[in-house]
């Protein structure tokens, strides 16, 4: 077996991160040595498994800077990957592989001492960063340029979804590579085993016992399209009887770092939102609940709330889908490859009115509801499995590795 190294910038609580704590269970449970090397890791703000000795994490230039007066976020995350690069290729037990996610340009690097480098592409950078003029235009245009040719470096590619690789394909246009489709997946021996806390403990406040409720699970970030859940409930109130909208609840989980300043603004344009549209009363903001209190939030919800337009992936639907609720999802990028509408939830357009309608349509038919989370969590087991992501992933790992070494 080998020694496995996941290269990460920031060991925080996202998506992307779920996938390569995930990925590095699945391959130490395949009996390989895996460990982690990271920019940057709180133990306050971070996935169980990174802390409790389940995965080893190693910290590196967490001294250097995350940005120059409030600018220049990439360049800094270049420069801090790198630098964790060049602290692998000089560690006296090398790894035999290296997996590496988000920023590429670590890849040469790598190259020069390490057999086998994996690149997981959730989404090109260069396509989160298009707003800025024709300064920010100039600054991009050669990290873009580095982007495209680090990546195409990788001696396997990973992307998220079949949407993701057409955007992979549509935007890294130089590189003549086919990445494969590894869907994310969840651990889900952590959800079977985790004991399931009270709602008032979990809200640390006690709602009415035939409580309807929604349940939105996103960071704090403009891009998540959160308000449109507020927005939805705002609705709700005016096209519900009295008697039905008193009943719902809206529970906006939000991942948090204060270090983040959109995430610290965002949150509290939300709860200005929800003053705003006079329904403060029923939402409930918590600012990254752990991975328990979020399992307790699943399991407790009638409805998972899916605001993001052209999600790449996107983790949390899986998790609704595994614990058997019905999922509201935008009707575009990865929940079109996770979410039958009809079926296992709905897929509508981005309006308050259509997710409200949705809604309306749940909470007066409640049998649908036990109808949709049975089919999601049916559509799970067969094709997002944790057992399914393992052994593609360890097939992928070994073909590779076998390969390499003839």
């Amino acid at each position: 077996m080998a020694r496995i190294i996941f290269l990460h910038p920031d060991l925080g609580i996202g998506g992307a991160e779920r996938l390569v704590v995930d990925s590095a269970l699945a391959l130490k449970k395949s009996g390989h040595d895996v460990s982690f090397v990271t920019t940057h890791h709180d133990p306050d703000h971070c996935f169980i498994e990174t802390k409790d000795g389940t995965i080893p994490v190693t910290v590196v230039g967490n001294w250097l800077p995350r940005h120059i007066l409030g600018k220049f976020f990439a360049l800094c995350a270049y420069i801090r990957m790198v630098y964790a690069a060049t602290y692998i290729i000089f560690l006296k037990n090398r790894p035999e592989l290296v997996f590496c996610d988000l920023v590429s340009v670590c890849i040469p690097i790598l190259r020069l001492c390490i057999p086998h480098v994996v690149f997981y592409c959730h989404h090109p950078d260069q396509l989160l960063s298009t707003s800025g003029g024709y300064c920010k235009s100039l600054y991009r245009a050669p990290l873009n340029y580095l982007e495209e040719i680090t990546t195409g470096m990788a001696h396997k590619i990973f992307v998220n979804s079949i949407y993701t690789r057409n955007v992979f394909k549509s935007t890294f246009k130089k590189l003549r590579v086919e990445p494969e489709v590894l869907y994310p997946s969840i651990n889900t021996d952590f959800f079977d085993k985790t004991r399931t806390l009270s709602l008032e403990r979990v809200l640390d406040t006690k709602l009415p016992d035939n409580s309807i409720i929604l349940l939105s699970i996103n960071r704090y970030e403009r891009k998540k399209n959160l308000s449109l859940a507020i927005e939805t409930l705002a609705y709700l109130k005016e096209h519900l009887t009295k008697q039905e909208y008193e009943r719902i609840y809206l529970i906006m989980a939000g991942g948090y770092d204060k270090r983040v300043e959109e995430n610290v603004e965002h949150y509290l344009e939300l709860i200005g939102l929800s003053d705003e549209l006079h329904v403060a009363d029923k939402v409930i903001f918590l600012c990254s609940p752990s991975d328990i209190y979020k399992v307790s939030l699943l399991r407790h919800c009638n409805i998972l709330i899916y605001t993001p337009q052209n999600e790449h992936f996107g983790i949390v639907p899986l998790e609704a889908m595994y614990i058997g609720k019905p999922v509201i999802a935008h009707n575009s990028g990865g929940p079109k490859e996770s979410v039958i509408n009809n079926v296992t939830g709905y897929l509508v357009n981005g309006s308050s009115k259509e997710f409200a309608k949705k809604i309306k349509t749940l909470v007066t038919d409640p049998s649908l509801i036990e109808k949709f989370g049975k089919a999601g969590r049916e559509r799970f087991l067969a094709v997002f499995s944790f057992t399914a992501f393992s052994d593609q992933l360890s097939r992928a790992i070994d073909d590779l590795l076998i390969k390499k070494n003839k």
